[in-house]
């Protein structure tokens, strides 16, 4: 009797830890720019299904030759994402961003209209799907590499939308991937976006966050930026983060050991994760 007492303890306790934690949604989109549907994975924090509250919102966008789905499957702890949505109180959307779109309107290639499809599309959808904070003040962005970027480039561009950005490992110059050696990779998977100019480093030069500091310094956004010391891309990092102090760009800039892999990324993620806790208490739209 008392070993099956144990065991009805040890059944009870596990079906509750497995009743408990964030839940992950996968949520089609349509996209009327693109005439497309992509699909998306929405992390809703435990809170959520005990509340009637309305919750703020972190859009966490992959990198390159990546797709939706990435964060949830690829850092080494596979509850990560789970866990600071749980943790925060926040839920966290992880769109499609495609391969190589870099989160931009293609000029000419209606097929890939990503800025669009984020800041009109994805947001529109989430906010009629989940009960969130509809407004600038409880909406954050942030990515890795590609999604870095976006990240970076789609709340430079729409301030409207977002309170806060951060970038892991952005690939905040674009012309960069032109001086490696698998620069002809490249141009061939920028022809979606950029088509028969995909190797002219000036429509790089036009489409880079390096080249949009006068509109970040305008929004005055919360920015949180971060690379590794041994990343490919920390130079341009680090030039981001010499233009924006000249410009006295308020930032949060950080150099860690590490290089462009998911073990440096899992790491990162928290840390702007907590920058945003703060930033959306300051605003009063956490949940507690």
């Amino acid at each position: 009797m008392k070993n099956f007492k144990i065991v009805l303890i040890a059944a009870f306790l596990c079906s509750s830890f497995m009743s408990y934690g964030a839940k992950v949604d996968t949520l089609q989109i349509a996209s009327v720019a693109m005439g497309k549907t992509y699909k998306a994975a929405v992390v809703l924090p435990n809170s959520y299904a005990k509340s009637k509250a309305s919750f703020p919102v972190l859009y966490l966008l992959h990198g390159a030759y990546g797709h939706f789905g990435d964060w949830l499957k690829s850092t080494p702890d596979k509850k990560l994402v789970q866990n600071l949505s749980d943790q925060y109180n926040l839920i966290i959307v992880m769109p499609e961003g495609e391969t190589f779109s870099f989160y931009l309107d293609s000029p000419v290639n209606k097929e890939s209209q990503f800025e669009t499809y984020i800041t009109k599309e994805v947001i529109q959808k989430i906010d009629k799907t989940y009960r969130t904070i509809n407004d600038r003040k409880g909406r954050v962005i942030s990515g890795l590499s590609m999604g870095g970027h976006g990240a970076l480039s789609l709340s430079a561009k729409h301030p409207d939308l977002f309170c806060a950005a951060g970038s892991m490992s952005g690939a905040v110059d674009m012309g960069v991937m032109l001086n490696r050696d698998s620069a002809a990779q490249v141009i061939k998977l920028m022809q979606p976006v950029f088509g028969d100019k995909s190797d002219n480093i000036e429509l790089y030069k036009q489409n880079a966050v390096l080249g949009m500091v006068d509109k970040i310094k305008a929004n005055q956004l919360a920015l949180i930026i971060d690379c590794g010391v041994d990343d490919f891309l920390i130079e341009p990092n680090r030039e981001l983060h010499r233009r924006l102090l000249y410009n006295k760009v308020a930032h949060d800039y950080t150099e860690r050991p590490g290089a462009h892999t998911w073990e440096y990324w899992e790491n990162a993620l928290p840390y702007h994760v907590l920058y945003f806790s703060k930033v959306l208490a300051k605003n009063g739209v956490t949940v507690r």
